[in-house]
């Protein structure tokens, strides 16, 4: 009687195309042999889960391939195989381990074709085991950052050296296993979330700040496609992205993947709909506008640039507060930066209507008479190359009536005082387009400017005077 029952608890599957459901995994798979340096002979057995496995130094027995497996078997062996990918090795020696991680490379390989191709549905237990795996691969500390090991705290992100990932081979295809997994049709997006939760985003979002561009390029494919799949998780990114935002500008100033995350809120804001919610005008005005004020702005401006005229272009009305944030932020010593803005500037100008330009008009020209002056060149021609837009220019020919009175003392000034000579005919041409637009105009503003050039000449005569009457004074005390 005891040899019957123990013969029908051996029997095999039935072949059937039905989907089976797969038993509980353990830690540690039958197949997988881990050998550990820092432990006895007698291992003490971990509970059920993935959560624990260790790094492995040993030696990962080789399964099958899935299609050669029948497919009544198949769950089975996609979750030890996935249970297989679980174990880590160490990528400093590459001599280490080197048939173990061509194993764990190869298995990887498989399970990314298996999930592109759709040859073999997956259930729940199979799509739980599979994201338990990714997270126990992605999910690690990341290594110091190149200004921490180095101890310098104010390092030009430009200027630090590109890392790369010594484990990139196996991360690789776990990332692509990922994306394929999200993209993939077979995927049933209710049963997804539960394993692709907010805890899973949030993880998700802190490896932006690796340093490897390679892997943030795949996560940036990954959160996006994330975004578009699950609705439910919408307010969450942005919100999550908000707070990243927030600790960059106003504490640490330090985050590799400003860039790409705002790449991703590129295309979110374009498909923002009208009219706009006022949580997206809050996240403009506190956290892209401020973005400006990072000393690294430069490393992810173009996007920044980006997304603040998809804002004006959604919204014509929201203008005129991006023009006036921007110029909050406006730098005083760095010319580069400030060259940065200007090309921003011109941008946005673009797409602004006559009636915004007009309430930020006159700061923006104060700002922009600064710029003609300044002494670097490279950001007075910048300012004087807006004179090359015809859509800037016809809103300057509007409005010359406040503009020209604000920007004449500087062209004056770079005519026949600035040292490049570039810029001496850059300020003469664009003198000359005032005289064509308007003479009387031009005519007032030069008898203000030569008026205003002998009160000068006359107030550093009397300094002068006063000066001398103080030397004479103190010669004769001495004396």
């Amino acid at each position: 009687m005891f040899n019957k029952i123990m013969k029908r608890g051996q029997r095999k599957p039935s072949k059937s195309s039905e989907a089976i459901e797969a038993p509980i995994p353990t830690a540690t798979p039958p197949n997988v042999i881990v050998n550990h340096a820092s432990r006895t002979a007698v291992a003490t057995v971990q509970p059920a889960g993935l959560a624990t496995v260790p790094q492995n130094t040993g030696v990962v027995e080789v399964l099958p391939l899935l299609k050669d497996v029948p497919l009544a078997e198949r769950h089975v062996i996609f979750i030890r195989k996935a249970q297989v990918c679980c174990v880590f090795f160490d990528f400093s020696d590459t001599m280490k381990s080197a048939r173990e991680k061509e194993i764990k490379r190869q298995t990887l390989s498989e399970l990314v074709d298996l999930v592109q191709s759709g040859s073999c549905k997956m259930n729940e237990i199979m799509q739980e085991e599979l994201v338990k795996m990714i997270s126990l691969n992605i999910f690690r500390s990341l290594p110091p950052a190149s200004h921490e090991n180095t101890g310098s705290e104010g390092g030009d992100p430009e200027e630090d050296e590109m890392f790369m990932d010594p484990t990139w081979p196996h991360l690789q295809l776990v990332y692509e296993l990922l994306l394929r997994y999200i993209v993939s049709s077979d995927m049933d997006t209710k049963v997804a979330k539960r394993y692709l939760d907010h805890s899973f985003v949030l993880k998700l979002l802190d490896l932006f700040d690796s340093e490897d561009l390679r892997e943030r390029e795949y996560l940036k494919t990954i959160l996006h496609r994330i975004y578009g799949k699950f609705m439910v998780h919408r307010p969450f990114i942005r919100n999550a992205i908000n707070n990243i935002f927030y600790r960059f500008i106003f504490e640490t100033e330090r985050f590799s993947g400003t860039g790409e995350l705002l790449e991703i809120f590129g295309s979110i804001i374009n498909g923002f709909a009208l009219p706009m919610k006022e949580e997206h005008k809050l996240f403009l005005v506190r956290a892209l506008i401020p973005l400006h004020k990072p000393k690294c702005v430069s490393t992810y401006h173009q996007h920044l640039s980006y997304c603040l005229t998809q804002f004006v272009e959604k919204d014509y009305r929201l203008a005129d507060t991006v023009i006036k944030g921007v110029l909050k932020y406006w730098p005083i010593t760095n010319c580069g930066k400030e060259v940065l803005f200007l090309g921003e500037l011109e941008e946005i100008l673009e797409v602004t209507q006559p009636a915004e330009f007009q309430r930020c008009m006159v700061p923006l020209f104060r700002q922009i008479g600064r710029s003609l002056r300044n002494s670097h060149f490279q950001v007075a021609e910048r300012a004087l190359f807006w004179w090359n837009n015809e859509h800037i220019v016809g809103l300057i020919a509007d409005n010359r009536h406040f503009i020209l009175p604000i920007i004449f003392d500087a062209l004056e000034h770079n005519i026949h005082s600035h040292w490049n000579q570039a810029i001496n005919g850059l300020s003469y041409n664009v003198r000359r387009m005032f005289l064509e637009m308007d003479s009387k105009l031009f005519e007032e503003c030069q008898r203000r400017h030569e008026e205003k050039e002998a009160m000068a000449g006359g107030l550093e005569e009397q300094r002068l005077l006063t000066w001398k009457r103080l030397e004479e004074v103190a010669d004769q005390a001495n004396g």
